[in-house]
């Protein structure tokens, strides 16, 4: 089982380069796993990584891209049994 900060993200976060966004941060910050867009709107990510990292990963999604606009994000760590070895911008 590996660590991992799994979040939603609502509000005005698609098609602003969000998850691209998202993919830079979590880059820098040393993490692994994926952003994807969601049917209803928000946007899902997955990160795998240290503790501090995902922290701070997790503060920066209220703050959102410069285009976005973040009404809200749900986020929680987790056990997730699956390890990624890259971070990935999925469809």
């Amino acid at each position: 089982m590996t660590p991992s900060l799994h979040a939603t993200v609502n509000g005005t976060v698609q098609g602003v380069y969000f998850r691209a966004w998202v993919f830079d941060q979590a880059q820098s910050l040393g993490l692994t796993g994926w952003v994807r867009n969601l049917q209803d709107g928000k946007v899902e990510i997955l990160a795998q990584g240290a503790p501090e990292g995902l922290d701070a990963l997790k503060e920066r999604l209220y703050q959102g891209s410069p285009l976005s606009r973040v009404q809200s994000v749900t986020a929680e760590i987790i056990e997730y049994e699956k390890h990624y070895p890259e971070f990935q911008i999925r469809g």
